[in-house]
C-alpha cells in the first residue's frame, strides 16, 4: 500500500492539531476523537444499512424476475428513507403481561452486539477503530451479544410464537458459532498472529490472500465461514428463526418503531460485517490483488484500501444474497443437522490440515 494512502497520517495530523496546536490536554483530546469516531461508526452503519436494504430489494426482485420498489424516487431509490420515516413515527406499544425490562432491553442488546462487531472491521492502512492484540477473540465474544438479546426478545414478548423463535435462534446461532471460531483460528494458524490488522498485513504482496497463501485448508476454511456466516445472520436459507410462514415475524413479532429497526437494522449489517470478516481473514481486507507482474501491481497499489474493501465487502454481500434468493428454507432439523454432522467436523479436520500445513512449511 502507497504511504500516502495510509489513513493514519490523517489521525497523526489531527492528534497533533488538538494536542499541540490547541493544546488540548491528553482527556479532552481522546474524548474528541472517541465522539467522532463513534459518530463516524454511527453514520457508517445508517449509511450502509440503507445502502444494504435497497440492494436486498433490488437483487430479490433481479432474481424473481420483476423490477422491485420504482415509485418512491428515482428508480425506488428513497423507497428506504420513506421506510425509515414510517418507522420513526410507528408507535411504540408494549405487550400485556410481557417482562417489561427484557422486552425493553432486548433491542439494544442485538444493536450493541451488531455495532461492537462492525467497529473491527479494518475499512483502510491506518482507519481501524478497535486494532487489539487479541482482536479475533474480542471479535467473536462481542457478536455473541446479540444471541442473548435475540433469545430475550422472544422470552420476553409473551407470544409463543415468539419464544419458538427465540429458542431456534439461539440454537442455531450459538451451534454455527463453533464453526465460524474455528475457522477463524484456521485462519489465526496461518498468519500468527489474532491481531486484525496483523491479519491484514500478513495478505500483502503477489498472491498471498489467505485463500492462496494457504490453497487447499484457506479454500475450505473460507467456503465453510460463508455457509457458516449465512446461519450466524440467521439469512436464508437458513432463516427458520423468522419463518414467516410459521412464527409470523420471530422473536421481534411483538416489536413495533425502533424497537423492531433495531432488530432489522442489525440483521442486515450482520451481513455485511460477516462479509466484511471472512474479506478481512481470507481475501486481503484492504489489500489489493498483486500477481507479481510490475506494472499491474503498481496500478492496483494506486486504488485506495478502503475501495479495495468495499468492493470485495459487497461481492460477498451478493454472493450470500444470492443463495438467499436461490435456496429454499432449511427445517431446523436439517439446519442443526448440517452443523453438527458435516460443517464442525469439516473445520476440525481443516483446523488440523492446516496446522499440518504450516508445522512443515506447506504453504506458499
Amino acid at each position: 500500500m502507497l504511504h500516502y494512502l495510509d489513513f493514519s497520517i490523517v489521525t497523526q495530523w489531527f492528534d497533533s492539531l488538538l494536542r499541540d496546536t490547541l493544546g488540548l490536554g491528553d482527556f479532552w483530546a481522546i474524548l474528541i476523537e472517541c465522539v467522532i469516531v463513534g459518530l463516524f461508526i454511527l453514520v457508517a452503519y445508517a449509511l450502509i444499512a440503507i445502502v444494504l436494504i435497497f440492494m436486498e430489494r433490488k437483487v430479490c426482485a433481479y432474481f424473481q424476475c420483476r423490477l422491485g420498489p420504482m415509485r418512491v424516487g428515482p428508480w425506488g431509490t428513497l423507497q428506504v428513507f420513506a421506510d425509515v420515516l414510517k418507522m420513526l413515527i410507528k408507535e411504540i406499544f408494549f405487550v400485556d403481561r410481557a417482562d417489561k425490562l427484557l422486552y425493553a432491553v432486548a433491542p439494544f442488546l442485538v444493536i450493541i452486539g451488531s455495532v461492537g462487531a462492525f467497529s473491527f472491521l479494518p475499512w483502510n492502512a491506518g482507519a481501524l477503530v478497535l486494532d487489539f492484540n487479541v482482536g479475533v477473540f474480542l471479535l467473536t465474544a462481542i457478536s455473541s451479544i446479540g444471541i442473548v438479546g435475540i433469545f430475550l426478545a422472544g422470552w420476553a414478548s409473551n407470544n409463543k410464537y415468539s419464544v419458538i423463535s427465540a429458542m431456534r435462534g439461539a440454537v442455531q446461532m450459538i451451534s454455527y458459532e463453533i464453526s465460524l471460531c474455528l475457522c477463524l483460528i484456521t485462519a489465526v494458524i496461518l498468519t500468527q498472529t489474532m491481531q486484525v490488522s496483523g491479519i491484514v498485513e500478513a495478505q500483502h504482496g503477489p498472491w498471498n490472500w489467505l485463500i492462496f497463501k494457504g490453497h487447499i485448508p484457506a479454500i475450505i476454511a473460507f467456503l465453510t465461514f460463508l455457509v457458516a456466516g449465512n446461519a450466524e445472520a440467521n439469512r436464508g436459507p437458513f432463516d427458520m428463526a423468522e419463518a414467516e410462514s410459521e412464527l409470523t415475524a420471530g422473536h421481534h413479532t411483538e416489536y413495533s418503531g425502533m424497537g423492531f429497526g433495531f432488530f432489522y437494522l442489525a440483521e442486515y449489517l450482520n451481513l455485511f460485517i460477516i462479509s466484511g470478516i471472512a474479506v478481512t481473514v481470507f481475501l486481503g481486507g484492504w489489500e489489493p490483488i498483486c500477481i507479481g507482474v510490475a506494472g499491474f501491481d503498481e496500478v492496483m497499489d494506486y486504488i485506495p484500501g478502503i475501495v479495495w474493501f468495499m468492493g470485495k465487502t459487497f461481492l460477498i454481500v451478493w454472493i450470500l444474497m444470492w443463495i438467499r434468493w436461490t435456496f429454499p428454507r432449511l427445517r431446523i432439523d436439517q439446519i442443526l443437522k448440517l452443523e453438527w454432522k458435516y460443517i464442525m467436523p469439516l473445520s476440525l479436520i481443516n483446523l488440523v490440515l492446516m496446522t499440518l500445513v504450516v508445522a512443515f512449511g506447506l504453504h506458499w
